[in-house]
């Protein structure tokens, strides 16, 4: 049996509306971004066409690099020249998708409280990081897990899964791609990260002069970020490493 189509289910009928806004924000101003054809709508699911493909492999992160730097360029030349990370992000119809700093702050204390972060000052070092993190220009976050994207047999990037949408400051999916390629396959090379970073930087560049300037302590900076965000994960769905807490992040109370 071939498959044709592919049917994402939801538990409400919001859950579905917010997935189908998000995928049209993308389809419209992150267009270097190809999604598979929505076929069918809903009232709880969304069908959309089948695609066949592999997922990303760590030799493949140079060219995700590169593609995610123009999907965030175009975002950002199309929509979010004045978005501000601290406020939820308005679409045409008055709904929103949410901020950077808000989610983020709620995770990491839920990380504390799961044991993730040991102590008080371990919490308040990565709030610390968020917050200095939080600087323009901006992009959009889509969970860039390396699960989310099927390179097809000729060579073509597909995104899937974009029901969930926030604000974020450039580069800080490419750390998230980075990040699952770690948990993966295990820790990849400084020459190999430091290549993906140069990749996102020209093709984001190409948008506008004022991308193309993450550097590369801001993209350690979020992939710690992303450590204990995604800790609860690692060992779990195909995440066979984990990669160890950072030094100034053990402490003790």
């Amino acid at each position: 049996m071939i498959l044709t189509q592919f049917t994402k289910h939801y538990e409400t009928t919001e859950r579905t509306a917010a997935a189908l806004r998000h995928y049209r924000w993308i389809a419209r101003h992150a267009k270097p971004l190809r999604q598979p054809a929505l076929i069918v709508l809903g009232p709880l699911s969304l069908t959309f066409e089948w695609i066949e493909g592999r997922p990303v492999r760590p030799e493949d992160l140079s060219l995700l690099a590169e593609h995610l730097g123009h999907a965030h360029g175009a975002a950002w030349h199309s929509d979010l020249r004045s978005a501000a990370l601290s406020t939820p992000h308005r679409f045409e119809d008055g709904t929103t998708f949410a901020d950077y700093l808000g989610p983020r702050k709620a995770v990491l204390r839920r990380r504390h409280e799961q044991g993730y972060l040991p102590n008080e000052s371990s919490l308040h070092a990565m709030l610390d990081l968020l917050e200095e993190t939080a600087q323009g220009p901006f992009a959009f976050y889509k969970d860039s897990n390396l699960r989310n994207f099927i390179i097809t047999k000729t060579g073509d990037i597909v995104t899937v899964d974009t029901d969930d949408l926030s604000l974020a400051p450039m580069g800080y999916d490419l750390a998230k791609l980075i990040a699952t390629l770690h948990l993966t396959y295990g820790v990849l090379s400084e020459q190999a990260v430091d290549a993906a970073l140069c990749a996102y930087n020209a093709a984001a560049g190409r948008h506008s002069s004022r991308l193309g300037a993450t550097d590369r302590g801001h993209l350690d900076a979020f992939l710690t970020l992303h450590e204990v965000l995604t800790a609860p994960y690692a060992g779990r769905n195909g995440y066979h490493y984990s990669r160890p807490l950072q030094p100034h992040l053990r402490g003790t109370s």
